[in-house]
């Protein structure tokens, strides 16, 4: 496991590619800067403001997230 940006991750075998400007949102088409790899393999992509909203979710199901700006990271205390 991995702790980027206060995210913890999972490694997979097979890394996803990084994210690039073309990548959009799975929600509302904006940029995407969040990479839930799935267990099945198949991947979700989010901007800031949909990764936050799912990001509970996302720790809970994803076996990798790729975060490229430290968006989900929780703030410290």
């Amino acid at each position: 496991r991995v702790v980027l940006y206060g995210v913890v991750m999972t490694t997979a075998t097979t890394a996803a590619p990084p994210l690039s400007p073309a990548d959009r949102c799975d929600r509302c088409g904006a940029r995407a800067i969040v990479r839930a790899v799935l267990p099945g393999g198949g991947d979700l992509l989010f901007c800031g403001h949909h990764g936050r909203e799912h990001a509970a979710r996302l720790r809970e199901v994803a076996v990798e997230i790729h975060d490229a700006e430290g968006v989900l990271a929780e703030p410290l205390s």
